[in-house]
């Protein structure tokens, strides 16, 4: 039977709050634009500069846009949940999230390779030219693994093992501080005051990681649909 759990209310409120910023930050826009319009746009430039453009160039940036868009600011907004205080966990931190992202992701880059070469993508994808005939009876699987089995896997991993790591490490720092001070106290305080510096240290560390993670995402996402609609293919 299906329930909700407290991670699954987690995801649906940052995802409210994130398509009710979106939505009010560009629902009414303004040549000269507010705080919080340019803020809103500040974010949505640099998904188009950083990622879209720098990646496929103006033309395939424009075009696949929105998905990176979609995916960096999900991603975002999923991981910075893990160091709101009473949230205190990403949404990102079960696999089904990272999962989900790391399928579109791939759909994506199938789709822009069929696109571009509806009768050579995956030929190309998975026989380099130029080899003898007899070295595609190993090459072929190989580049099936690592292209359609392990870089969508690794994709998912790769946020999930950060943001479920990240977690654990900050519960160890705040239940390590509650035990010294609260469960031990006396001069086991002093030990108390240094987990929670590093706590709220590795905090500070925690929300760089929740952008740089939606940047990795986000850009290697951007760099799969390159290699998808390269010349070559």
């Amino acid at each position: 039977m299906f329930a909700i759990t407290r991670i699954n209310l987690i995801q649906m409120l940052a995802t409210v709050v994130l398509v009710t910023l979106l939505v009010v930050g560009t629902r009414r826009m303004k040549v000269v634009p507010g705080r919080f319009q340019s803020v809103v746009e500040m974010g949505l430039d640099f998904v188009r500069v950083n990622i879209a453009e720098d990646i496929l160039g103006r033309k395939d940036g424009k075009r696949f846009l929105p998905i990176l868009t979609t995916i960096f600011f999900m991603v975002l907004f999923m991981n910075i949940t893990g160091v709101i205080p009473f949230l205190n966990i990403a949404g990102t931190s079960v696999i089904a999230v990272p999962m989900l992202l790391a399928i579109v992701a791939y759909v994506t880059f199938i789709y822009a390779g069929i696109k571009k070469s509806p009768g050579g993508f995956f030929r190309n994808s998975l026989m380099p030219p130029g080899l003898p005939w007899f070295l595609y009876i190993l090459i072929i699987p190989l580049e099936f693994l690592s292209t359609f089995i392990i870089r969508p896997v690794t994709l998912t991993l790769r946020l999930l093992m950060n943001m479920v790591v990240g977690h654990l490490m900050l519960v160890l720092f705040f239940a390590a501080t509650q035990f010294f001070v609260v469960d031990l106290s006396g001069w086991w305080t002093a030990l108390g005051a240094g987990s929670l510096a590093f706590g709220f240290a590795f905090t500070l560390f925690e929300i760089f990681v929740a952008f740089l993670q939606a940047y990795v995402f986000a850009i290697l996402t951007a760099v799969y649909i390159q290699l998808a609609v390269a010349e070559e293919h």
